[in-house]
């Protein structure tokens, strides 16, 4: 298997977890589902960072980018307006 085909397969592969490249741990937590094996992959680029340097460049991995809704804007409340007070008129006096 050459470089290429091991970029294009960890390409693919990243593609189908949905993300753009990955490091080591995680690769290998993926187990016997990977399409290429870690110690491969590092034995013909000569380091994980560059495997994911060399992938970015040869096959780079387009995601879907999804577009946040907008949300709609709130409708403005509006106050109800209380009723000045009265003022208060002084009594007047009892004689």
């Amino acid at each position: 298997m050459t470089k290429d085909m091991m970029s294009k397969a960890y390409a693919n592969f990243c593609k189908e977890k949905g993300v753009e490249k990955m490091n080591l741990v995680e690769y290998k937590s993926h187990g016997n589902d990977v399409p290429v094996k870690d110690y491969l992959l590092r034995r013909a680029f000569g380091s994980w960072h560059r495997v994911n340097s060399a992938t970015v460049k040869r096959h780079p991995v387009e995601l879907a980018v999804v577009a946040p809704t907008p949300t709609p804007a709130p409708t403005p409340v509006v106050a109800k307006k209380e009723a000045a007070p009265k003022k208060a008129t002084p009594k007047k006096a009892e004689k």
